[in-house]
């Protein structure tokens, strides 16, 4: 099928009204936050995994020094490593790491996973494709959302070429080209809900469903803006909306609908705010799109953990649990799971170790001599990564305790099991 240029929608005569410029104020949502903290450390580990058993002959054995300096390792990678024990062997004179049974056959899973949703991992990069006015996206801004989207960190010789009448790659390697627009797949998730729910016909104005976060009120003033905002048409991301006017409700309810679409595309429905704002910039979104993020937090929520901002979407979660779970969000979570055993066995050998320390102190204190080991080791101290807070929060709202560490543990074994 040839490349479809991008139909211009019919004139809007919608009355151009003030854009709403009073603040919207940030309300924490414990639930959406514990979704973005509980993956703390996550991507440094699929990244490794991905350099051992992915890129490295069998037996997968890496030299320390030889791991892709682009992993963004959250503190010493030896340190990094031993943490995660239960997925990581270490060996000594080199120093060198390999996949443990456990990690080897988590990845095997994963990758029975990536096979068995090839086709729904093409329709996706697809759509994402058909966002851009362009009809191209730049390669190297797909391979940083790969895991955002679920694919594996091959896709461009392993998923490609399984669909030459679906994408294509520029003469010089940096683009990655729509070869064929399927029109059958330019329904927004949006109005895809709204046809399952009843009655939605193409050009019907479509409320975004919203929700906000326990005692979290609006002014009545934005609460009137926003009721009628919700009343204005629909403008489909995958049609063309170089025609509205700029700065103006029906722009912004476009721009907010190319950027719901986007997040609706990932597997885990959120996406660190920096990488989204270069998305929506390739995607040739109106300036200052990015305000509309934090103007929308009924349907946006921005979190401010990890030391980053992440944009989750609201309406894809219930508390702290997606609502449909991709299987490879199934995946993530077994992951996790590892993780968390290695946090656990790291953390008993650093308690036996301090009983040690303790035990050698006293008895040199006792015989007046320091203890064999007098330095207690620091390996696997984690305390470093404290959150630190940011963003435009509004002076009034709550901040309540974050999940306990148990907690947290039981609902990524939930998670993993279901």
């Amino acid at each position: 099928m040839p490349l479809l240029p991008r139909r211009p929608v019919a004139a809007l005569y919608v009355p151009v009204r003030g854009l709403l410029e009073a603040r919207v104020p940030w309300g924490r949502d414990r639930a959406l936050d514990h979704v973005v903290e509980r993956e703390r450390h996550l991507v440094p580990f699929l990244l490794t995994k991905d350099a051992l058993l992915t890129a490295a002959p069998p037996p997968h054995a890496v030299p320390l020094h030889a791991l892709p300096s682009t992993i963004p390792f959250p503190f010493r990678p030896l340190r990094f490593l031993r943490l995660y024990g239960s997925a990581f062997a270490l060996s000594e004179h080199p120093v060198t790491v390999s996949p443990t049974q456990r990690l080897s056959a988590l990845h095997l899973d994963e990758a029975q996973v990536v096979d068995a949703t090839r086709a729904d991992a093409a329709d996706r990069l697809l759509r994402l494709l058909m966002l851009a006015p362009s009809r191209a996206l730049p390669l190297h801004l797909v391979a940083r959302i790969r895991l955002d989207l679920g694919l594996p960190s091959d896709f461009p010789s392993s998923l490609l070429p399984h669909y030459p009448d679906y994408f294509a790659l520029s003469a010089d390697g940096r683009l990655l080209e729509l070869v064929c627009y399927r029109k059958d797949l330019a329904v927004s998730d949006v109005q895809s809900y709204a046809q399952r729910t009843g009655g939605y016909k193409v050009g019907d104005p479509i409320a975004f469903q919203l929700s906000f976060p326990r005692g979290f009120e609006l002014h009545k003033n934005v609460r009137k803006w926003l009721d009628d905002w919700q009343k204005l048409p629909y403008i489909s991301p995958y049609e063309d909306g170089s025609h509205l006017a700029p700065r103006s409700d029906i722009t912004e309810k476009r721009t907010v609908a190319v950027l719901h679409e986007a997040l609706s595309l990932t597997v885990g429905k959120k996406m660190e705010k920096e990488v989204l704002v270069k998305l929506g910039e390739a995607l040739r979104l109106p300036p200052g799109f990015r305000k509309v993020l934090a103007k929308h937090p009924g349907i946006f929520y921005l979190s401010h953990k990890l030391r980053t901002q992440t944009v989750v979407l609201r309406e894809a979660y219930r508390r702290h649990m997606l609502v449909v779970k991709h299987p490879m969000m199934g995946i993530r979570y077994q992951y996790l799971h590892l993780m968390h055993i290695g946090e656990e066995e790291a953390g008993k050998a650093k308690g036996k170790e301090r009983k040690t320390v303790r035990g050698e102190q006293m008895i040199g204190d006792e015989y007046g001599v320091d203890g064999e080991n007098g330095e207690e080791e620091e390996e696997y101290d984690d305390e470093e990564d404290e959150e630190e807070e940011g963003g435009d929060i509004e002076a009034g709202v709550a901040s309540n305790d974050e999940e306990s560490d148990d907690e947290d543990t039981e609902n990524i074994r939930d998670s993993a099991e279901g």
